[in-house]
This record gives structure tokens, sequence and C-alpha cells, in this order.
């Protein structure tokens, strides 16, 4: 197949009128006037953005499904409904549970095969690991301490596809955990109430990462700059962004944008089962949800995971923020796989990645979905 005509966006964050052909699954060529062989397939993209499917890294269910139900219905649900999205990549969040609970989850994750392609990259473990008084929606009765033989265990179970660990770095007293498993996979922070000198030392000693920046952290201020501050100031490390509008102001996704770069911001959804779903009831780490007009809260209030898909967040991102298009993009699709290392899996649109291909509209409707090259979402332009 050759996608022709299209405004294809690039590794390097900007759009260029070329041509993409896709050979087993996989970009073959980017390149212009690409010459089809006999019978080649070609789809006209004319006037349509061509860009990767895009990586959420931080999600824990969608369409009434829960990634911890540990089942291949709730995995195929929920992948199925993200690649219809336009999400094609996805690195889905575990929460914090009993032991045995999170070893059926890991166990059934390593063992999933997935009918639309690799969609799941990975699982990002978000818990036990965290603060109390930062919890959010953690379950308080299965907190502990950082442990790095209960973390190899679940890496085990689901023969190493833990992609990151989340941490509150006050916990992990002498930075162990950390030093020590940041060898093994990318460590986050998160759930946390350390300082800015806490959290520097953190990184320094190997964590790379800040789950949902900004949420479930102290506040950014003048004098107490915390982990924002510590993070931005040590370049290497990605911080994800939940920009439904809901988790954080658009004034601060703009102020992040500014800080920190698209290079570095990593948009996630963080969302859960109500997300596809109409208001009503639901559960988030076995506890009851309230959801209405997409704000997911406990009882006590507390937020608890969005009812967004990333591409919600990316429209919203782009026309209610008034976010460039090409940083939203890089944004949730390359930065995302290069902060967890599967960037040549996916990402962008560059030879030997997979063909995860989205076709948008001016208004950022998706028009067709292309997974390792094969339609998933057919063009409403008819071809």
């Amino acid at each position: 197949m050759i996608i022709r005509n299209g405004q294809v966006f690039l590794p390097e964050g900007r759009f260029a009128a070329v041509d993409v052909q896709i050979a087993d699954g996989k970009i073959g060529k980017v390149a212009s006037e690409i010459r089809a062989g006999e019978g080649e397939e070609i789809l006209d993209a004319a006037g349509l953005y061509v860009a990767p499917g895009l990586v959420d890294i931080h999600l824990h269910g969608c369409v009434g499904h829960d990634f911890c139900e540990g089942s291949t219905e709730a995995m195929d649900a929920i992948t199925g409904y993200e690649v219809s999205c336009g999400v094609t990549s996805i690195s889905a969040a575990t929460m914090t549970l009993g032991e045995d609970t999170l070893a059926q989850v890991f166990s059934a994750a390593g063992d999933y095969r997935c009918p639309y392609g690799k969609v799941l990259r990975g699982i990002t473990m978000e818990g036990p690991f965290v603060s109390k008084a930062k919890k959010g929606a953690q379950n308080e009765a299965f907190l502990r301490t950082p442990d790095r033989a209960f973390f190899e265990k679940m890496q085990g179970l689901c023969h190493g596809m833990i992609r990151q660990v989340v941490v509150a770095p006050e916990e992990d007293r002498d930075f162990t955990f950390i030093r020590e498993v940041s060898k093994q996979t990318v460590v986050s922070v998160a759930h946390t109430t350390a300082d800015y000198d806490t959290a520097l030392e953190a990184f320094v000693q190997g964590a790379s990462h800040v789950t949902h920046l900004f949420n479930a952290m102290p506040s950014f201020l003048h004098r107490a700059p915390g982990v924002v501050g510590a993070a931005f100031d040590r370049k290497e490390v990605f911080a994800e962004l939940i920009c439904d509008g809901i988790h954080v102001h658009p004034s601060v996704v703009r102020a992040a944008f500014a800080m920190f770069g698209a290079e570095r911001i990593c948009m996630i959804s963080d969302s859960m089962m109500a997300a596809g779903m109409p208001n009503g009831s639901y559960e988030l780490g076995g506890q009851p949800v309230r959801v209405k007009d997409r704000l997911a809260v406990l009882a006590d209030g507390t937020i608890a995971g969005s009812a967004s898909s990333l591409m919600d967040c990316l429209r919203k991102t782009v026309l209610e923020m008034k976010i460039p298009l090409e940083e939203a993009l890089l944004a949730s699709t390359l930065t995302p796989a290069r902060s967890l290392g599967i960037e040549k899996e996916c990402g962008s649109i560059s030879v030997g990645s997979a063909a995860d291909l989205i076709l948008l509209n001016e208004k950022l409707e998706l028009q067709a979905v292309l997974k390792e090259g094969k339609r998933c979402l057919q063009s409403r332009r008819g071809e």
C-alpha cells in the first residue's frame, strides 16, 4: 500500500507532502513520489493529516472494562476500543491491589495475544509503592514500601512487560530500589509528598519519568518547586500530562509545554473503565467511582482517573487549549514511545516501524486507522 497526497507527520515534528509505503505491516519507505508496484493499493489522503497511531503509556481501562480484571475478554475490549480511537500502542496500568490479585493480572498480561496485532506494548506498574498521603485513588490497604523482590516477582510473571514502575521516593529511604530497578525498567516518580531535594535525588539515582505531572504531588510553588521543579531541572526526565481538561487547567497545560517542550511531555489519558461509556457508576482498583460529564470521582470526591481517550485529549489540547498540532502529536506519539524505550517499534512514521497510522481531517476527526498496515477503521471518504 502507498499513501499519497496527505500531509505526513515526520519524526522531527513537522508535516511534509510525501508518500508513505507500507510493506509486511511496517513502514517500508517515506519519500516523494514513490512508484507503485503492479496491483499495489493506493490510499488517497488528499486534504488529510497522516500521523502515527497514538501511544498511551498510562491507561487503566475503557468501555466498561479494567486492565486489572486480568482476563482476555477485558484486554480484547480495551485494545479493540483504543485502536478504534486511533490509539494503536498502549502501556496498561495496574492499581494498588493485593499480591495474589496483582500476580494474576501480570500473569494474564504476559500470556495475552491481541487479535489486532501488537497493541499492548507494556505495563505501567502504578502502585503499591506510593505514599499514603498522596495515594489518590490507590487502595491504602495494599500499600507497601518499595520492594525489589516483589517487583521482580511481578516482572517475571509477565515475562518482562513492566515498562515503568511508579515510586514515591520518600518511601525508598536510601534510594536503593530506585537505583537498582532503574537498571531494568523506567522508574517514575508519583503519588508522592517529595520535596524538590528528594525528587532531585531520585532522578540522580536513576528515576527518569514523572507520572501525571501536577496530580498527586506537591504544588509547584515559587519557594517550594517540588517534583515539578526537580523534573524540569533534569533534562533527561519525561513528564506525563493528563490533558482531559479536568485534571490540569488549560493554562497549566500550556505552561507545561512551554517549560518541558513536546520532546519531554508525554500526553496520557489515565482513562478508567468509564471511557467510551455513559454517565454512571463504575470501579477503579476495587473502589466505587461515580462518573458525570467526564468527571470520575471516588465517594470522597477524589478524582479517579479520566473518562477520556488519548484521542479525546489530543483534540481538546489542540482545538481548545491551543497547543500547536505538531507539538500535541509529538507528545502523544514519539515522545511517550521514547520515554519507555519503544520508539523503534512505534510512535513515528519511520522506515522499519510498525505501520500504525491514523488519517485525520482538519477537525481532527478520524478518517482511517491502520494497524500494522491493516485497516481497522474504514475511511469515511469511501476509499
